[in-house]
């Protein structure tokens, strides 16, 4: 009994120290940007500041970054609706219907995850240079508005755990594979389409090297491309850095937290089979 106690002891704080590492920096971060910069250069970088002000989050929204955060969001959320949205038709046209070829175009779209983003980079910029598009909202959303390998991977296998009685209970009742999918797979594969919504949200929000190489000025300058340059900018300015860094990352925090029982769930379904 004394063993068991002892190993729960170790494991619990194995992972109260790998929290407390995982936060240390966010709140790193909060508590330098709530500072003034006399109190950052005279202070001790973990004490509570104050008092407590917010001069810093608004000097760096008066600097564009608000609008960065704007564009961003705008961004973030029509990839997120255009990759979920065509990855469910495809993985159910992959899971769940019989045509030739189907399992050889699967594996072969699977194959260009083995892709770097880095080698299609110029291909899609010269694309975009010759449809005149770069430096518009089209630039940034249109190569990673459809559907993604490991979506489409992901949401196929889940397809094909889903019992066929309840499409055929479905078809029965006048269906057709629009609505199969909308009220039959849509609703069973919450979990995972919520995980996937995480996933591809924090992927884009954090999307760097497409929007620096495809937009140039303020218009369409995206959250992560204005946070550089505010560290350029504010190079010896830390708490105007930590507010800006702040500010990218606190959505990303509450989005886990509102999806965190989904994403809990998603796991568990992964780990049974």
């Amino acid at each position: 009994m004394n063993s068991d106690r002892l190993r729960s002891a170790a494991v619990y704080t194995v992972l109260l120290a790998g929290a407390l590492l995982t936060v240390a920096p966010l709140l790193l971060s909060a508590l330098t940007a709530l500072e003034t910069p006399d109190q950052f250069a005279t202070g001790s970088p973990l004490a509570l500041p104050h008092p407590v002000t917010a001069d810093n989050f608004r000097t760096v929204l008066d600097h564009g970054l608000g609008r960065a955060v704007l564009v961003t969001a705008l961004m973030t959320a029509f990839i997120t609706g255009g990759q979920l949205t065509t990855s469910v038709l495809a993985a159910y046209a992959f899971a769940r219907t019989d045509f030739p070829g189907r399992d050889v175009l699967f594996w072969g779209y699977l194959g260009t995850m083995m892709v770097p983003p880095m080698v299609t980079l110029i291909p899609l910029y010269l694309m975009f240079a010759k449809l005149g598009w770069l430096n518009t909202f089209w630039a940034l959303v249109l190569p990673y508005a459809f559907g993604s390998p490991y979506a489409i991977f992901l949401l196929r296998q889940y397809f094909r755990a889903i019992p066929q009685e309840l499409i055929g209970a479905a078809r029965l009742d006048g269906a057709n594979t629009l609505d199969v999918i909308v009220h039959v797979m849509v609703p069973m594969s919450r979990p995972v389409l919520a995980t996937l919504t995480l996933i591809t949200i924090v992927s884009q929000w954090n999307n760097f090297m497409w929007p620096l190489v495809a937009s140039s000025g303020s218009r369409w300058q995206v959250l992560t491309a204005a946070t550089a340059n505010l560290q350029t900018q504010y190079n010896a300015q830390w708490t105007l850095v930590m507010a800006a860094t702040t500010l990218a990352i606190a959505p990303l925090v509450a989005l886990f937290v509102i999806f965190q029982r989904q994403v809990l769930r998603s796991i568990a379904w992964t780990g049974m089979k």
